[in-house]
């Protein structure tokens, strides 16, 4: 990326053309050079970029990617107002991702509460002594269901202790602190490069002004001579003419400078854009592992569930009504003989 610069660069600041008087209607070579710059390329906060209408499109540093690398390179305005440069908005969401972690492991920590709790409650009833006088193969089932209640509370509470070490906690402590003092980092660099930028392009400007100056100082100087209206002699005019090489040399380094520093700049901007994609696809691939081991946790606390209530499921199914008249009678009857009509 290469900014113009208003003059020829090829000739000289001397040449003749830039010299000769000009008619109303026609345009000095600088000047025209000048509106073809202003066509093909415009500079937005002190970033050169090329006019998309004059200039073939340019091609994508990673095509078919959606890549960070290839849409943050202009500067915006947020809700109130402020400029935003597009490095910052990769900031922001590198910053709004830790957040969103932090707060799933919230989320993941309210769950594991319920499950304490619900454990706890389970645990609580399985030990109430309702109906615990129920007698018989209904009074055996009854007991495994009131037992299958304190087996549930241990499935919740190692699903509990599972998800706290599992899931909570790697959400919790992936990037640790340092995380922010890296972004801090990463936005110091990219910024002292952009100023870097601005200090150049500021240096063009004056020093665009200051060849602007001194061209037409000479230019008429030279008319007044060519008229007779001034005495100024042949060595004013190869001085002038001389600052004026010289503004234009200063201009041409000044190009230069803000070129390389503008380079270094996109440089620093694509390597460390692309560091920012790489750790946003790690944070989302790790997110999905955890989330991922959630329901894998999840399900095996439902076969477990389900494997406290197959015993009762058995007895439930072994219930006999004759059978618990059986028991029930052989334990509590009072007598088998019958009552008889009374003789007279």
């Amino acid at each position: 990326m290469e900014m113009e610069e208003s003059f020829d660069a090829e000739g000289s600041f001397d040449d003749p053309s830039y010299l000769s008087p000009q008619s109303p209607g026609s345009t000095s070579p600088a000047r025209r050079q000048n509106k073809e710059i202003k066509e093909t390329k415009i500079t937005i906060n002190c970033v050169t970029f090329p006019v998309s209408t004059s200039t073939p499109e340019q091609e994508l540093l990673k095509p078919n990617e959606w890549s960070y690398c290839d849409y943050f390179w202009t500067d915006k305005r947020d809700l109130q107002g402020a400029t935003v440069t597009g490095f910052e908005v990769l900031l922001q969401k590198q910053l709004k991702g830790k957040q969103m972690q932090k707060e799933m492991a919230e989320f993941i920590r309210e769950r594991i509460k319920i499950e304490e709790e619900y454990a706890k409650n389970l645990s609580k009833l399985s030990m109430f002594p309702m109906a615990a006088q129920e007698e018989g193969t209904l009074g055996e089932a009854w007991a495994q269901l009131k037992k299958s209640l304190a087996d549930e509370a241990e499935v919740h509470l190692k699903f509990s202790s599972k998800l706290q070490s599992e899931v909570e906690k790697p959400l919790l402590t992936f990037r640790g602190d340092n995380f922010k003092k890296d972004m801090k980092k990463y936005d110091h660099h990219i910024a002292d490069l952009r100023k870097q930028l601005v200090s150049r392009y500021a240096a063009v400007e004056k020093a665009r002004k200051a060849l602007a100056d001194r061209q037409k100082d000479l230019e008429v100087k030279t008319q007044q001579l060519e008229i007779k209206l001034s005495n100024k002699s042949e060595e004013d005019i190869k001085k002038a003419r001389r600052k004026s090489t010289q503004a234009g040399d200063d201009l041409m380094r000044c190009v230069d400078l803000y070129n390389q520093a503008q380079s270094k700049w996109f440089e620093e901007m694509v390597t460390t854009s692309m560091e920012l994609e790489k750790l946003e696809v790690e944070r989302i691939e790790m997110i999905q592992q955890h989330l991922r081991q959630y329901t894998t946790l999840r399900h095996e606390t439902d076969m477990f569930n389900q494997s406290t209530l197959e015993p009762v499921d058995q007895l439930l199914q072994s219930v006999d009504p004759a059978k618990d008249r059986e028991l029930w009678v052989k334990e509590h009857k009072t007598g088998d003989r019958r009552p008889v009509d009374m003789d007279i």
